[in-house]
């Protein structure tokens, strides 16, 4: 007889089943992807908040936006995912698929990684 993964109550039902209910289920999922430290929630956090504001701003995929801006809705420049530079040297800051450019007078274009 196995056991419930989260709660060590005896399965009844299919053999490969391994939790006894869904609310088990999430449970014991939420324990093993919640993130370990303090120091990773908030990098994560601050990389969601990134995030939907690139969102927000950069609903066509391209756009322009002053620092301003970004600033004013929370946006934090130290947190991003990637780097990259074009041949052509520039260089675009993503959060996942939402990227920026720093461009001149305190104005960003804003782009959109086709994934």
């Amino acid at each position: 007889m196995k056991n419930c993964l989260e709660c060590g109550e005896k399965l009844v039902g299919r053999e490969d089943k391994k939790f006894c209910s869904d609310g088990c289920r999430n449970a014991y999922n939420n324990k093993i992807n919640k993130d370990s430290t303090n120091f990773m929630r908030n990098v994560n956090n601050k990389l969601r908040k990134n995030y939907r504001i690139l969102s927000a701003l950069n609903v066509d995929g391209k756009g322009k936006t002053t620092r301003a801006k970004l600033l004013s809705k929370g946006f934090d420049f130290e947190f991003f995912t990637n780097i990259l530079e074009t041949k052509t040297g520039n260089r675009y800051y993503f959060v996942y698929d939402q990227g920026y450019r720093v461009l001149e007078d305190e104005y960003y274009m804003l782009v959109k990684k086709e994934i």
